[in-house]
């Protein structure tokens, strides 16, 4: 049990470390390493938990997809750093009064939460034992049953996250040639396809 505790805490402060180098360092690719540290350190915290599935989920999914996608896109972007920075001050005091608001929100809430009376009834009931229902049995049924419209919740809040993210990086510019869908869909057979009769033996 030492063994566990100690493993456990050198996680938990090992993910803490990255997540705040995230944020703080200067590097974009930096932040993006850090951040492949922080989900490694994470899968390990399941690990030690007993979630073995969602450990191998957060390693492939995250850290070989995602955050290698992070990885690529910040290094082929060529981001300047001090131009970016260039507007920090200027919109300083709305980003520290969206977050204060933020904050005032979660103490509100954190200090409203009123403890059930089933919570006692609820923590005895005993745990079935991983020959009955396996990890990612016992994860689905809880996932898809009881938390069923907080995990759509979250994928309509990834999916507008998503359509965010396009929209402010769709730039438009000059001398760049566009596609345009409703021009594609609209031409006829004879404006597509051009139909040329080449004798045999010889060139277009």
């Amino acid at each position: 049990m030492i063994i566990q505790a100690l493993v456990f805490y050198v996680f938990a402060a090992v993910t803490i470390a990255a997540g705040l180098m995230v944020i703080t360092a200067r590097n974009p690719v930096h932040s993006v390493l850090f951040l492949i540290l922080a989900f490694f350190n994470a899968a390990g915290l399941f690990v030690l938990m007993g979630a073995e599935f969602l450990a191998m989920i957060l390693v492939v999914v995250y850290v070989g997809a995602v955050a290698v996608l992070f990885l690529f896109v910040v290094m082929m972007l060529d981001i300047n750093v001090e131009k970016a920075r260039q507007g920090f001050k200027k919109y300083l005091f709305i980003g520290g009064a969206v977050g204060l608001v933020l904050l005032v929100e979660l103490v509100l809430i954190l200090s409203s939460t009123v403890v059930s009376t089933d919570v006692s009834v609820v923590a005895s009931v005993p745990i079935p034992s991983l020959d009955e229902v396996h990890n990612t049995r016992a994860l689905g049924q809880v996932l898809y049953t009881k938390y069923v419209y907080l995990f759509e919740a979250s994928g309509m809040i990834l999916l507008v996250a998503m359509i965010g993210a396009i929209v402010l990086t769709l730039r438009k510019r000059e001398g760049v040639r566009r596609q345009v869908i409703a021009d594609q869909v609209n031409r006829s057979r004879e404006e597509a396809v051009e139909i040329k009769k080449v004798s045999s033996g010889s060139g277009i």
